[in-house]
């Protein structure tokens, strides 16, 4: 089969605020692995782990079905657990703080930087206790955290750092891979994410233990390799080593992202693009924040974060949905969630920084597959908006 794009149905128009980038190759892919008789996990994910480790520069990946069960099996291999508190901040998505809780931990939330919305390195250390283990920094929108800051702090404080990295597979900090600093990387292969699995995740790592425990926790604890006992060279007999969970992906999924994955490059280039357009309108006007860009590092624009100065953002993305440009917000910070306030009384007022984005930010459409005319319909709609008029 050719690179043919597969033509949606939703059409009518409408330009989504996201549409996975698929083609007949990736079908192709699909196909062939059902076809194999192997649809669980098998072959298919080894050879998808061997090419997530190889792009990040790392010497292990485990997939998951998740990022989710990334963070989680991530914080498991690192023995946190009860009683222990790990530093993360509030403008994420649930994912983050609920693994921490999960893992019997406490959440402990810092503030973000007003620029690029990441984890501020200096109010680490205010809240560093005897009762701290790790730290998640989280890379928003795919521009990566100031790692050489966040790494000396926890050397200096014996900390594990997990990155939450769902929005950034293919940046780089420093010229470095995002996966193959810290003690663990988790990615997500979500149906929005730069590539897909449709659903899915990845732990990148350079150390042994944890590869090889985060190996065994996600299918059941039963030994790594298990899935091989329907196979000739297997064994009806396993033995469950650990209590695990049921966290593996599926040989189906990994066929998807090995195709995916030799794309990623073209897609992050073509993301960078629409967002070097957006910027070179909005960044004119003195009603809008645009997302910042540092020199040190390569953004691959997972999002694109509009900061709305003047405007009722509620009633812009309204009006965008009206006129036929789908939007969404990134993140409603954790601290403001009913859970979070009632567990361990969090308030509005708690992270300033954090909330004065959110009250502010939204996400216009950004995926590879938008044409130039595509980009173009979003900016005049937006501009439109924004002045107030009435027509289109």
């Amino acid at each position: 089969m050719g690179k043919t794009r597969v033509i949606w149905l939703d059409n009518n128009g409408f330009i989504p605020y996201n549409r996975p980038s698929v083609d007949n190759e990736d079908i192709a892919e699909v196909v062939k692995t059902l076809r194999s008789g192997w649809l669980t996990q098998g072959p298919k994910t080894i050879e998808f782990e061997e090419k997530v480790a190889a792009y990040c520069d790392a010497k292990y990946a485990v997939a998951v079905n998740s990022c989710t069960a990334a963070l989680h099996l991530s914080l498991l291999a690192c023995d946190i657990g009860n009683g222990d508190e790990v530093i993360t901040t509030p403008y994420t998505f649930a994912s983050t703080g609920n693994v921490i809780v999960h893992s019997g931990a406490r959440p402990v939330f810092v503030d973000v930087q007003s620029d690029t919305c990441n984890i501020a390195p200096d109010a680490i250390n205010d809240v560093i206790t005897n009762k701290t283990k790790a730290i998640i920094p989280v890379h928003f929108a795919g521009q990566s955290c100031d790692m050489d800051e966040i790494l000396a702090i926890a050397r200096d404080h014996d900390l594990r750092v997990i990155n939450d990295a769902a929005h950034a597979i293919g940046s780089e900090y420093h010229g470095r891979k995002t996966g193959c600093d810290g003690d663990a990387t988790c990615f997500s292969f979500y149906a929005t994410k730069n590539f897909t699995t449709g659903e899915g995740g990845a732990v990148t790592t350079n150390n042994d233990k944890i590869h090889k425990k985060i190996q065994l926790l996600r299918l059941h604890g039963i030994s790594r390799d298990a899935w091989k006992r329907y196979t000739r060279e297997g064994s009806w007999y396993y033995e469950i080593e650990e209590c695990g969970w049921k966290y593996n992906l599926t040989d189906v999924s990994a066929a998807l992202g090995c195709s995916q994955i030799a794309k990623l490059d073209r897609f992050n280039k073509r993301r960078r693009e629409i967002a070097a357009r957006y910027t070179s309108v909005f960044g004119k006007r003195d009603d809008l924040i645009v997302p910042t860009e540092r020199p040190d590092r390569n953004h691959v624009f997972h999002i694109y974060p509009l900061l709305l100065k003047k405007h009722d953002r509620g009633v812009f993305i309204n009006e965008m949905t009206k006129r036929g440009v789908g939007c969404s917000v990134h993140f409603i910070p954790l601290h403001l969630h009913p859970f979070y306030r009632k567990t361990y009384g969090y308030k509005r007022g708690d992270y300033p920084i954090a909330e004065w984005i959110y009250d502010r930010e939204v996400s216009l459409p950004l995926y590879p597959g938008m044409s130039d005319t595509d980009v173009e319909k979003v900016l005049n709609i937006a501009l439109d908006v924004l002045d107030g008029s009435t027509t289109q």
